[in-house]
């Protein structure tokens, strides 16, 4: 199988478990990662026998940015159902990253991988 990724997806959403946070939004970045089959779309060189990462990214920032949402890991789980349910692929990995929320760190973050079973 082959994959079809999304690296460093920029999403500002309302996003924290702390009051302040309600309030506010704040960037997170997202890694996708959909295992497909791309020979088709390859033989073919047709988008419509691929997967659409324009869509693909229009679609996971709107499920994230349609309700405020307190943690990251519910980001990850309802990003991998939504792409699990709604395009060609068996399995995902999906990390969500959230700069700025320790002082000492770069980013902190989770990792997830889902597939159909």
């Amino acid at each position: 199988m082959d994959i079809v990724f999304i690296k460093q997806l920029q999403v500002d959403t309302v996003i924290g478990v702390y009051d302040w946070e309600k309030t506010i939004q704040q960037r997170l970045f997202l890694d996708l990662a959909l295992t497909t089959d791309t020979k088709a779309a390859a033989a073919g060189d047709d988008i419509k026998l691929t997967l659409d990462y324009a869509i693909i990214a229009d679609k996971v920032t709107a499920l994230i940015t349609a309700q405020p949402i307190e943690l990251i890991e519910t980001v990850a789980e309802r990003v991998a159902a939504m792409l699990l349910q709604q395009f060609a692929t068996s399995k995902v990995e999906v990390t969500v990253s959230k700069p700025g929320a320790v002082a000492q760190a770069q980013t902190v973050g989770v990792h997830i991988v889902r597939s159909l079973n």
